[in-house]
C-alpha cells in the first residue's frame, strides 16, 4: 500500500478536498490521459453524456493503430507500472482541457479565475476528482488551491499531488517553483510557531520540509537559530529570576529589558510582560524606596521631606521596612547636614528652620534640640569680640553629658577658648599696623605669628601677615621698578639694558616680582628686535636676489630663544622646501628625458613626489606626474596589440596614487584576463626589449 500523504492512515478514503489518496490496485500507476471522466472539465456529477446527434465533433472514438502518432495531450501519460507505455486512443481534447492548462502555466490560479470571468466552462470539482486519473493541469491547479489554506497539511498535500510528474513533462518547471515555494511556506509556518512560543512544533514543522527542496537545506541551521534563540531567553529569563530572590530589582529588570531583543516575539511580548509583572509586583515598595533615595540624592530639603514621606508609607509588613527605616534616618541626617552648613555660612535662623523640619520618624529629636541649642551660641561667637565668645561658651556648658551633642558642645568650646586668645592677638596687630610704616607692619606680623598653626583663628592670621608682608615689600621694591621705567623710555639698546638690570633687583617671591619680570621680558624682547631685524632683512634681502643657500646661512644667525627666531625658522624652511623642490624637480626632468621608458618615467614620478608640499614647484610636479603616468598607461596600451604580458608589465609600473593609477589597474585586470584565453598563432615578430636606463643617484 502507498504511502498516505500528508500522514494519514491507509484507510483514509479523502486527502485535500475528500480526494481519495490511497493507491487503488485496480488501476495503473501513472498519470491518466485528460479524456478521463474525471479529467479537466469534470464537474463530479458523472461521466460526460454520449455525443449528440448533428453535432459534427461528436465523433465515435478511433481504435488507435500501428505507427499513429501521439495526440495533443499524451504527455500527460506516464509509463504503468508494469514499465511499458500504454498505448492511448487518439483523441480531441476539449477546448477548456487546453485553456486550463495554457492558463496554469503561464499565470496560475490568477489567471484561471480571469478566464472563469470570460464564463468558461465550469472549473473542476477538486473534492471529487479520483487522482490516480487526473491529468497533470488538474493537479496543479488542485494544489495551488489546497496550498492557498497556508497550512502544513496543506501544503503537503499539495506537493505530493505534483511531485512525481516525469521531469521532461511540460508543466515540470511550474511546478518545481510551486514545490520550492510550497516547501519555504512550510518552513515559515515554523517561523510562526517559532515566534508565537511553540519550539516543539517550529521544530516538527520545520522537519517536515521536503528534503528534495532548496528550503530542506534551510532547516537545520533555522531550528539551531531557535534553539539558541530560546536557550538565550530562557538564560536571561532565570538571571532575571535570580536577581528577583536576591532583592536587585534594577538587575532584574535589566535583564527583562534583554528579552525586549532576543528575536522572538512570544519571549518579546508575553514572557516579558509576565516577568515584568513578576517585578513590578516585588519591587512595589522597593520602587518608593528607590524614588526616595533619587529624590534624597538630588538634595535640598524640600526633596529630603519627600524622600522621608514616601519611606514612611512603607508599611511594617514589607520585606525592605528595615530598610525604610534606616533610610529615613538617613535622609533626616542629611537634613542635619544641611542645617549645619548653614551655621557655617552663619544663617543660624535657616539652620534652625531646617532643624525644626525634620519628622520624629527620623528618630533624632534629641540631636534637633541640641542642635537648636548650639545655634544660638554660634550666633553670639560669629560676632567676633571676646564678650561674644564668653557668651557662646556659656551657652554651650548648658548641654549636660547625656545629650547627644554633648561631645560636640564640648569641643565647641574648647575651639572658642582658644578664639578667644587669638581675637585678643589680631586685635593688638591690627592697632600695632595702622600707621602703615615698615616698623609698625613688622611689628604686626610678630605679634599674630604668635597664634599657633591649628587655632580657629590662624588662618586669618595669615592672611593679615600676607597683606602686612607684601605692603612692606611693595614699599622697598617700588623704587627699583620706578628708576628701570624710567631709563628705559630712551627706547635704545643701552637704556634698555640698563633697565633691565635695575629692574632685576628685585627678588622672586617679591611682591613685585611678577611686574618686574613681565616688564623686564619685554625690554629684552625689544632689545633682540633691534639688533636681529636688520639680519632677518639682510637674508631676505639676499634670498630674492636667488642666492638661497646663503640666504638660510644669514638667517641661522638668529639664535634660539631670541625674539625673531620662530620667524627666521620659517623663512628658511620656506627657502630649504624651495631648493629641494627645483632639485627634486630637476632630477625628475632628466630622468623622463626622450626616449621615454616606463622605467624612466616611473622613476622620474618618484623623484617630482619628493617635492614639499609647500614648495613653489609642487603645481609643477603635479602636472608632471599626472603626464609621465599618463605616459606610462600610452606605452602600455602601444604594447596590448602584440605583447599583453608586456603591457600589464609596463602599466604595473604606473605608481599608486598618480592620476592614471586606477585606469592601469582597470586595463591590468582586463589584459589578464584576455592572456588566460589561448592566443592565436602570430607571425609577427616580438618587439625588441626596453632598453636599459639609468638608474637616478
Amino acid at each position: 500500500m502507498a504511502t498516505p500523504v500528508g500522514g494519514r492512515s491507509p484507510d483514509t478514503r479523502h486527502g485535500c478536498y475528500g480526494v481519495a489518496m490511497t493507491k487503488n490496485p485496480r488501476l495503473p500507476d501513472r498519470w491518466p490521459p485528460d479524456s478521463h471522466p474525471r479529467a479537466v472539465g469534470a464537474t463530479g456529477r458523472g461521466p460526460r453524456r454520449p455525443p449528440q446527434a448533428g453535432n459534427p465533433s461528436a465523433q465515435p472514438p478511433r481504435v488507435p493503430q500501428p505507427g499513429d502518432s501521439p495526440t495533443v495531450g499524451s504527455h500527460d501519460s506516464l509509463p504503468s507500472a508494469g514499465g511499458a507505455a500504454r498505448v492511448r486512443r487518439p483523441r480531441r481534447i476539449g477546448w477548456s482541457v487546453v485553456a486550463i492548462a495554457a492558463i496554469l502555466t503561464t499565470g496560475g490560479v490568477g489567471l484561471l479565475a480571469a478566464a472563469l470571468m470570460l464564463r468558461l466552462p465550469a472549473l473542476p470539482n477538486c473534492p471529487s476528482i479520483f487522482w490516480p486519473t487526473a491529468s497533470a493541469s488538474m493537479r496543479l491547479y488542485c494544489a495551488q488551491l489546497a496550498a492557498n489554506k497556508q497550512t502544513v497539511r496543506d501544503f503537503l498535500e499539495a506537493i505530493a499531488l505534483v511531485k512525481d510528474l516525469p521531469p521532461g513533462h511540460p508543466l515540470r518547471p511550474e511546478i518545481d517553483r510551486h514545490i520550492e515555494e510550497w516547501a519555504q511556506g512550510i518552513l515559515d509556518l515554523g517561523e510562526v510557531s517559532f515566534q508565537e512560543g511553540k519550539l516543539s512544533d517550529a521544530i516538527s514543522t520545520a522537519r517536515r520540509v521536503p528534503q528534495d527542496t532548496t528550503a530542506a537545506g534551510l532547516v537545520q541551521e533555522r531550528i539551531q537559530q531557535w534553539q539558541k534563540t530560546w536557550s538565550e531567553a530562557e538564560e536571561i529569563y532565570q538571571n532575571a529570576e535570580d536577581f528577583l530572590r536576591q532583592e536587585k530589582w534594577g538587575e532584574a529588570f535589566r535583564e527583562a529589558v534583554r528579552l525586549l531583543s532576543v528575536g522572538n516575539r512570544y519571549w518579546e511580548t508575553t514572557k516579558y510582560n509576565e516577568l515584568n509583572q513578576k517585578i513590578q509586583t516585588a519591587r512595589q515598595d522597593g520602587s518608593k524606596l528607590s524614588e526616595a533615595r533619587r529624590l534624597a540624592d538630588a538634595g535640598g530639603v524640600e526633596n529630603l521631606l519627600k524622600a522621608i514621606k514616601l519611606a514612611e508609607s512603607i508599611g511594617e509588613k514589607s520585606y525592605i521596612y528595615r530598610e525604610a527605616r534606616s533610610e529615613i534616618k538617613k535622609f533626616g541626617r542629611q537634613m542635619l547636614d544641611l542645617a549645619e552648613a548653614q551655621l557655617e555660612d552663619k544663617n543660624s535662623t535657616e539652620a534652625l528652620s531646617i532643624a525644626r523640619r525634620i519628622p520624629a520618624s527620623a528618630e533624632m529629636q534629641g540631636e534637633v534640640e541640641d542642635f537648636t541649642s548650639l545655634a544660638g551660641a554660634y550666633g553670639r561667637a560669629w560676632e567676633g569680640t571676646i564678650a561674644g565668645l564668653q557668651d557662646a561658651i556659656a551657652q554651650a556648658q548648658r548641654i549636660g553629658p547625656q545629650r547627644p551633642l554633648h561631645g560636640r558642645a564640648q569641643s565647641l568650646i574648647t575651639r572658642w577658648q582658644l578664639e578667644i586668645e587669638d581675637v585678643a592677638r589680631l586685635d593688638k596687630a591690627k592697632d600695632l599696623a595702622l600707621t602703615g610704616t615698615v616698623g609698625a607692619l613688622s611689628s604686626a606680623i610678630a605679634e599674630v605669628s604668635l597664634i599657633p598653626q591649628g587655632n580657629p583663628r590662624w588662618q586669618e592670621a595669615q592672611d593679615q601677615i600676607s597683606r602686612w608682608t607684601n605692603q612692606i615689600q611693595t614699599q622697598e621694591d617700588q623704587p627699583y621698578l620706578d628708576r628701570a621705567e624710567q631709563v628705559a623710555f630712551a627706547g635704545d639698546v643701552e637704556s634698555l639694558q640698563a633697565a633691565i638690570n635695575e629692574a632685576s633687583q628685585i627678588q622672586s617671591g617679591r611682591a613685585l616680582y611678577d611686574e618686574a619680570q613681565s616688564k623686564i621680558q619685554t625690554w629684552r624682547s625689544q632689545i633682540q628686535q633691534t639688533q636681529d631685524r636688520p639680519v632677518l632683512d639682510e637674508a631676505r634681502r639676499t634670498a630674492q636676489r636667488g642666492d638661497i643657500n646663503q640666504a638660510i646661512a644669514v638667517a641661522e644667525q638668529i639664535q634660539p630663544g631670541r625674539a625673531l627666531y620662530d620667524e627666521a625658522q620659517g623663512d628658511i624652511a620656506t627657502w630649504r622646501a624651495q631648493i629641494q623642490g627645483e632639485q627634486s624637480m630637476a632630477e625628475a626632468r632628466r630622468l623622463a628625458i626622450s626616449p621615454a621608458t616606463p622605467s624612466s618615467l616611473a622613476a622620474a614620478i618618484r623623484a617630482a613626489e619628493r617635492v614639499p608640499a609647500n614648495s613653489r614647484s609642487r603645481a609643477e610636479a603635479d602636472a608632471a606626474i599626472a603626464d609621465w603616468s599618463q605616459q606610462i598607461l600610452t606605452l602600455a596600451n602601444d604594447r596590448a596589440s602584440y605583447d599583453l604580458p608586456g603591457a600589464i608589465a609596463i602599466a604595473q609600473q604606473v605608481p599608486s596614487g598618480t592620476p592614471a593609477y586606477a585606469s592601469a589597474q582597470s586595463q591590468i585586470e582586463t589584459w589578464q584576463g584576455a592572456a588566460s584565453e589561448p592566443a592565436p598563432p602570430s607571425a609577427s615578430p616580438a618587439p625588441p626589449a626596453e632598453p636599459p636606463v639609468p638608474v637616478a643617484p
